[in-house]
C-alpha cells in the first residue's frame, strides 16, 4: 500500500471524525435552543397567563366539596355479646376497629409513616417535593402515573373524591389536604388514615389487620414486633398481592416487607441490627388461620335483639355505626333449643311439617334466654319469619289466669276456693259455650275450674270482674289487642297473642306480681363509650297475693290437673296448658274430625325461668291438624328444657298476705263467703282460729327446733364433760396409785 493511498485513508477518517463532532455540536445546539425556547415560552405564558391562571386554579376548586366532618368518620361494624359479655358475632359492611392514637405502637406509626410519607409531621397537607416529581414524571409520561400523595391527602381521596385521575380532581385534593391540615392535629390525621386504610384479608384499619393477621387485640397492639409492624405497613401499596396469608404471596410480601425495613432505617427508626434481625423472621411466622366469613350464629335471636335496638335507638345504622350489643342471649340454652327444635334426639315429631315455638326468659327481669324460632332452617324456609316473637295464634285456655282468675283475686278478692256454678250457659249474644267435656259439674271451686280447664266457669268469671278490668289486667302483663273492644269468648282464649308475650305475661305471675317487659339486649354502647340500658324498671302490675294464688293454683294444674306431663321433678313448677279447635267450617273444608286440634300451648315457670310454648301447623291444610298425643308436645318441650337447665330447687314464697285453709288460699283482712257458706261472721272468727293455730303451730315448730339446736349443743358439751371426767379419772388412779406407793414405803421404813 503506498504511502499517498495512506495519506487519503487517514484524512478521510480525519474528515468523517469532523464531520461526526460536528453534527454532535449542532445536535447540542438545537437541544440547548429547544430548552431555551420552552423556557421562554413558559416564562412568558407565566407572565401573560398569571390571571388566566388563577382563574383557571379558581374555577378547579370551585365545586370542591366541603369539608364534612361527618364524612371522616369511617364506618364501623356492631359486635354482638352474650348475657355474659362473651363475643358473639360481627355485623358490618366494614369489619372494622376503631382504635385511639394512644393504642397505636411506635413501631408502626413508624413503619407507616417510613412508607407511607415520611415528611408527614413537617408538611402541611402537601409535599411540594414529592408533588413537583410526580407533576415532572406525569407531565413526561401518561397523567395518573406517578403519584405524591401524603397521608393527609390519601385521607381526603377515601373521603371525599372519586378516585378518577384528572387534574382537577388533583387540585381538589390539595384544596381539601390543606383545609383538613388547618382543622385537625396531625395524630388526627394519622388515625383517620389508620382506621380507614384497607389492609387485605378483609381487615379494614390496622387494629382488624393485626387481629386478622396476627390474632393481636386491639388492647394488646403494643405487644407487636417490628417484623409484623413492618409486613403491616408494606399492605397499604397493594393489599392483595403482599398478602401473606396467600401462599403464592409468600415472595413479594416478603420482598415489599423488605422495602419497608429499609425505609425505616433511611429514616433513622431503627438500627441496621434491628432490621437485619427483623428480615431473619420469616414472612408467615405467627400468621392465624385466615379471616374467612362466619355466617351469623342464632340468627333468629339476633334478629330479634337488631329489632330491638332499632326500635329503642332511632337513627342508628347497625352496619356502620360501631355499636356493641350486649344480648341476653345464654349460648348454651340456644344450642340446646336449636337441637330440640331441628333434630328428633329430644323431641319425636309426627311430621316434617309440624311447627312449634317458644320463649324461656329469667323469670325475676324478664331476660330472655333462648327461642324456639321454628322448626327446620328458620331463614329459607320462612324467609326469616320469627315464629316466636311474631306468631299469633288463639292461646286457648293459657289465658284464663290472665284473663279471668287473675283479675278475679286482684279486683274481687276471691279466695282459690271460690265457688262457682258449673251450669248450663251461653255467651251474651246466645251462642252455646261447652266444656272440653261437654259435661256440667255443678258447683266447683275455681281451683278445680283452673285445673282442669273447664270453660263455663272461666266465663262466669270475667262477667263477674267486668271486661273493662280484666282488659286492663291483661294489657298490664304486656298483652295487646286489636282494637279496643274485647269478647266474652277472649275468657277461653280466643283473642291471638306470640309466645313473647305469653312468657312476658306469666313471668310476673312467678316473679311477686312484678311485671318485666321480655327482652334481648341487656344495653348498647355506642362508638363514642356511650352506655344504653334497655332493661326497664320492674313494675307492679298486681298485689302479691294475687300473683302467689294463680301461682298457687297453677301448681295444681301441673301436679294433679291437664299439665301433668310438664311436671319436673325436684322443681317447683306452676303452668297452664291450652288448645284450640277449628271451628265447623274449617273442619268442613279439609275433612278434619271433629276431634282435631288447631294450636296446642303450654306456658309454664318456676323462681327461675319462664317458658310459653306454641305447637301447632303454620298453615292449614289436608291433614294439618293435631289429634292425640301431639297436643302434649308442647308439655314435652318446655319440661326437656326445665330439666336440662332448671338449676333453682326453690318454692315459691308465700307472701305474708296470704294464708291457707283446707289447701285453699285467702287474703287475709278480707271475708271469705266459703268457709263456711253461710255464717259470715263465723267464718271470719273459724279463720281467725285456724290462722292462730297455724302461728302457734309455726312458733311450736320453730322452738323445737331451737331445742334441738339446745340439744345438739348439750350433748357437745356432754362429751366435753366425759372427755374431762374421763381424763380426771385416770389422774385420780394415778394419784391413788402414788399414794398407795408412799404408804408403803412408809410402812417399810417403819
Amino acid at each position: 500500500m503506498s504511502e499517498g493511498a495512506y495519506q487519503t485513508r487517514a484524512e478521510r477518517k480525519k474528515a468523517k471524525k469532523t464531520s461526526q463532532n460536528k453534527q454532535r455540536s449542532l445536535g447540542i445546539l438545537k437541544k440547548g435552543s429547544l430548552f431555551k425556547k420552552m423556557f421562554i415560552v413558559c416564562l412568558v405564558l407565566g407572565l401573560v397567563l398569571t390571571g388566566a391562571g388563577a382563574i383557571t386554579f379558581a374555577s378547579m376548586i370551585k365545586d370542591t366539596p366541603s369539608l364534612d366532618s361527618s364524612k371522616l368518620v369511617d364506618p364501623l361494624s356492631t359486635k354482638f355479646y352474650d348475657k355474659d359479655g362473651n363475643f358473639l358475632y360481627e355485623y358490618g359492611k366494614e369489619k372494622r376497629t376503631k382504635i385511639t392514637y394512644n393504642q397505636v405502637p411506635k413501631v408502626l406509626e413508624h413503619a407507616v409513616i417510613a412508607t407511607e410519607d415520611s415528611h408527614f409531621y413537617e408538611h402541611f397537607g402537601i409535599d411540594l417535593k414529592r408533588t413537583a416529581k410526580a407533576i415532572f414524571v406525569n407531565v413526561t409520561g401518561d397523567f395518573g402515573s406517578q403519584g405524591g400523595s401524603t397521608i393527609t391527602q390519601q385521607v381526603i381521596k377515601n373521603s371525599f373524591l372519586s378516585p378518577e385521575k384528572t387534574l382537577k380532581r388533583k387540585v381538589q385534593e390539595w384544596d381539601l389536604a390543606y383545609q383538613l391540615e388547618n382543622k385537625y392535629s396531625k395524630q388526627d390525621i394519622l388515625m383517620m388514615y389508620l382506621n380507614k386504610i384497607y389492609l387485605g384479608n378483609r381487615s379494614y384499619g390496622v387494629a382488624a389487620a393485626a387481629k386478622n393477621y396476627y390474632g393481636i387485640e386491639s388492647d394488646d397492639l403494643k405487644k407487636m414486633t417490628l417484623a409484623q409492624a413492618a409486613m403491616i405497613a408494606g399492605l397499604t401499596q397493594s393489599p392483595n398481592n403482599y398478602d401473606p396469608t396467600i401462599p403464592e404471596n409468600k415472595e413479594a410480601a416478603t420482598e415489599r416487607r423488605h422495602i419497608v425495613l429499609s425505609s425505616m432505617l433511611r429514616e433513622g427508626y431503627i438500627t441496621e441490627k434491628q432490621m437485619k434481625e427483623a428480615e431473619k423472621v420469616p414472612v408467615t411466622e405467627g400468621l392465624v388461620a385466615k379471616n374467612t366469613q362466619q355466617s351469623m350464629p342464632y340468627e333468629a335471636f339476633l334478629d330479634a335483639a337488631v329489632k330491638e335496638v332499632k326500635g329503642k335507638l332511632k337513627n342508628v345504622d347497625i352496619s356502620e355505626d360501631g355499636l356493641s350489643i350486649y344480648t341476653t342471649l345464654d349460648p348454651k340454652a340456644q344450642d340446646f333449643a336449636d337441637k330440640m327444635m331441628n333434630t328428633s334426639e329430644i323431641i319425636v315429631y309426627p311430621d316434617a311439617n309440624f311447627q312449634g315455638a317458644f320463649v324461656l326468659l329469667d323469670t325475676k327481669t324478664g331476660e330472655v334466654r333462648a327461642i324456639g324460632s321454628g322448626r327446620n332452617d328458620y331463614k329459607a324456609q320462612f324467609s326469616g319469619h320469627n315464629f316466636a316473637v311474631n306468631i299469633k295464634r288463639q292461646p286457648g285456655s293459657i289465658f284464663k289466669p290472665i284473663f279471668d282468675y287473675g283479675p278475679a283475686i286482684e279486683n274481687l278478692k276471691w279466695s282459690t276456693g271460690h265457688l262457682i256454678n258449673d251450669q248450663k250457659t251461653t255467651y251474651s249474644t246466645g251462642q252455646p259455650i261447652s266444656n272440653w267435656d261437654h259435661q256440667y259439674h255443678g258447683m266447683l271451686t275455681m281451683r278445680t275450674a283452673l285445673q282442669h280447664s273447664y270453660n263455663i266457669p272461666a266465663l262466669l268469671t270475667l262477667r263477674e270482674v267486668g271486661m273493662d278490668k280484666a282488659k286492663s289486667f291483661a294489657e298490664q302483663l304486656g298483652i295487646t289487642f286489636k282494637s279496643n273492644e274485647v269478647y266474652e269468648s277472649y275468657s277461653i282464649g280466643s283473642n291471638t297473642v306470640s309466645p313473647l308475650d305469653m312468657a312476658g305475661g306469666y313471668s310476673a305471675f312467678g316473679n311477686n306480681g312484678l311485671y318485666n317487659k321480655p327482652h334481648f339486649v341487656q344495653k348498647v354502647v355506642l362508638a363514642d363509650g356511650a352506655v344504653v340500658n334497655f332493661a326497664e324498671k320492674s313494675k307492679r302490675v298486681m298485689q302479691d297475693y294475687t300473683a302467689y294464688m294463680v301461682t298457687d293454683m297453677l301448681r295444681t294444674v301441673v301436679n294433679a290437673g291437664t299439665g301433668t306431663t310438664a311436671n319436673v321433678p325436684g322443681l317447683d313448677v306452676a303452668g297452664k296448658t291450652g288448645t284450640t279447635n277449628f271451628d265447623e267450617k274449617t273442619r268442613a273444608k279439609y275433612g278434619y274430625p271433629s276431634s282435631a286440634t288447631n294450636d296446642s300451648w303450654f306456658a309454664g315457670y318456676t323462681p327461675q325461668y319462664t317458658m310459653a310454648v306454641w305447637t301447632g301447623y303454620a298453615q292449614n291444610g289436608q291433614g294439618n291438624y293435631m289429634s292425640g298425643n301431639t297436643t302434649n308436645i308442647s308439655q314435652l318441650m318446655f319440661k326437656a328444657m326445665m330439666e336440662a337447665f332448671g338449676t333453682d330447687t326453690a318454692n315459691f314464697q308465700k307472701p305474708e298476705s296470704v294464708y291457707r285453709v283446707n289447701n285453699e288460699l285467702y287474703i287475709k283482712g278480707i271475708d271469705s263467703a266459703e268457709v263456711p257458706p253461710k255464717n259470715s261472721n263465723g267464718n271470719k272468727e273459724k279463720l281467725k282460729k285456724e290462722d292462730e293455730k297455724f302461728k302457734k303451730e309455726e312458733g311450736k315448730l320453730k322452738k323445737e327446733e331451737e331445742k334441738s339446736k339446745e340439744n345438739k349443743k348439750l350433748k357437745k358439751e356432754n362429751k366435753k364433760v366425759k372427755k374431762e371426767d374421763k381424763k380426771l379419772k385416770k389422774e385420780d388412779e394415778k394419784l391413788k396409785k402414788e399414794e398407795e406407793k408412799r404408804q408403803k414405803k412408809e410402812e417399810e421404813k417403819k
